[in-house]
């Protein structure tokens, strides 16, 4: 098997099984009195990390080329035509792993996805379309979201319901 295409499929196609298996646990693991309110936190902290990573990547870029186009290169996987930082390959797959870990609470399954998650991470700068640090940006900007999965105490919930009634 051609090593560059191996890289490929670490790099680009593992994000997929990644998704299969949140979709997969949020759907099977999360009982439905809950699915609103899981479903909800799920989509607020995957939002809240991407603009997150956005604006981040507005007010800071470590380099303006990728390695590849340092190296004069191909790149060995897809890319969007933007500077890379932070990686939205880690973004995703992280911000999944984490509504695995918290939002069907299926350790083993988290476990998976997060091993995925780095392999994917490895693949992109073996891939050399991203550096280490715009894949630890990614990863670490995906953990912003956790905020959304923090439980909040019964007073503060009888509170905000009494607020809105």
């Amino acid at each position: 098997m051609d090593m560059q295409f191996v890289v490929k499929l670490i790099a680009d196609g593992m994000v997929v099984p990644v998704a299969l298996i949140g979709a997969y646990t949020l759907l099977r693991y999360v009982p439905a009195a809950e699915r609103y309110h899981t479903y909800t936190k799920v989509m607020m902290a995957g939002l809240s990390s991407y603009v997150l990573a956005k604006i981040v990547g507005l007010l800071y870029q470590p380099a303006t080329l990728r390695p590849f186009e340092l190296m004069g290169v191909d790149a060995g996987a897809s890319f969007l035509d933007n500077p890379g930082f932070p990686s939205d390959h880690a973004l995703f797959t992280m911000a999944i792993t984490l509504a695995i870990l918290f939002g069907a609470k299926k350790k083993t399954w988290a476990l998976v996805a997060l091993i995925m998650t780095l392999l994917v991470g490895a693949g992109r700068v073996i891939a050399l379309v991203h550096t280490p640090l715009d894949v630890m940006g990614g990863l670490i900007i995906a953990c912003a979201g956790i905020f959304w999965y923090l439980p909040i105490s019964q007073k503060s919930r009888t509170e905000a319901s009494g607020k809105s009634a």
